[in-house]
């Protein structure tokens, strides 16, 4: 044999099991692969229920938000109205009543003054006797 020939079925051998290896890499390889195809195909299977019960909860959680929404202008509409109401009966009887208030408020001083001058006319003629008294 000759040194190419050596060289030569050194190369073969090495090739040989650099295909042996690479078998054994590619078997491995497919195996995890097939693990994987599995774990999508459970992943898929269990998502696919999840997602409907999604959507499910999704559309009621709108149709929620629908009724809160018309509630909410239900609540505007009524505070609306409470306000509307508050407004005209303040015009209606607030005004009566300031006149009413403002009427009261003089006819009260209008007597307290005439008191008060009745009140002093009476200390003036009581202060007016005693001092004729004392004059006596």
């Amino acid at each position: 044999m000759s040194a190419g020939a050596v060289v030569g079925l050194v190369f073969a051998i090495f090739f040989a099991v650099a295909v042996v290896f690479l078998c054994f890499v590619l078997l491995r390889l497919a195996g995890v692969l097939k693990e994987t195809q599995k774990l999508v195909a459970g992943i898929a299977d269990q998502t696919v229920p999840l997602l409907g019960e999604v959507t499910t909860t999704v559309v009621s959680a709108n149709q929620q938000l629908v009724r809160v929404d018309t509630i909410t202008e239900n609540v505007a509409n009524l505070s609306g109205n409470a306000s509307a109401l508050a407004s005209t009966f303040s015009a209606t009887v607030g005004g009566p009543m300031i006149k009413a208030a403002a009427f009261s408020y003089g006819v009260r001083s209008a007597l307290a003054s005439r008191r008060k001058a009745q009140v002093e006319k009476k200390v003036r003629a009581e202060l007016k006797s005693q001092r004729k008294a004392r004059k006596d």
